[in-house]
């Protein structure tokens, strides 16, 4: 290569040769630890967990947020005025009533039932009729069972004074945003709807899916 001659770029088998980057702080540590909670040092540890909480209340307040990384990535602060709840819901589709009228076997339709609310939105619905004072603002995956899924649940308290003088979460003490988790405005709400797609085969998911002769999802 001659004297000041760019280097030339690595080709893609070089790239593949690389190790992957190294995590720059604790959050991307912690990320990189959930990608896979099940393997590695991480096995033994989630096992006790889901142990522990299975003998647990349904609804149980945490005082730390089992996943910091994604508790803050959801709008969680270290702050008066929120709470984080873990909750469990049991895991699998629907069932249908016993048929006594008669019908061919493969038409009774009991089994493999789809819910139209995925299991995180029931969790977060549940925690918030138990805690009526406090509003939904997200929720996050923490483990699961052969029976059970566990959530844990952010909430705010849009009466208190933290809240209401921090421009940032202010919004939620608005009228318009009381019931907020029954309306589907949660990012596992906004999911479910189908409002995270845009484009192409998403054009009547909006305004909602009641629009459009119910055709959007």
């Amino acid at each position: 290569m001659a004297e000041g001659e760019a280097p030339p770029a690595p080709t893609t088998a070089e790239r593949e040769r690389r190790p992957p980057p190294k995590p720059h702080n604790l959050y991307q540590y912690v990320r990189e630890a959930w990608k896979k909670p099940g393997t590695g040092q991480f096995e033994h540890l989630m096992w006790e967990r889901l142990i522990q909480w299975r003998h647990e209340p349904v609804f149980i307040r945490v005082e730390h947020p089992t996943r910091i990384d994604r508790a803050r990535g959801l709008g969680y602060k270290a702050k008066s005025g929120y709470v984080v709840v873990r909750t469990r819901v049991r895991r699998g589709g629907l069932r249908r009533p016993k048929f006594w009228g008669g019908r061919h076997p493969k038409r009774r339709g009991r089994l493999k039932i789809t819910m139209a609310k995925n299991i995180q939105r029931i969790a977060e619905e549940r925690v918030a009729r138990h805690h009526r004072n406090l509003e939904v603002l997200n929720s996050y995956w923490v483990g699961q069972d052969g029976m059970h899924k566990f959530y844990e649940v952010i909430l705010v308290d849009p009466q208190h004074p933290a809240i209401r003088n921090d421009p940032k979460i202010a919004w939620i003490a608005h009228p318009a945003n009381r019931g907020r988790v029954y309306r589907g405005l949660t990012s596992a709400g906004k999911k479910g709807r189908g409002l995270m797609y845009k484009g192409k085969g998403v054009e009547k998911v909006r305004p909602s899916i009641g629009a459009h002769d119910r055709k959007g999802k």
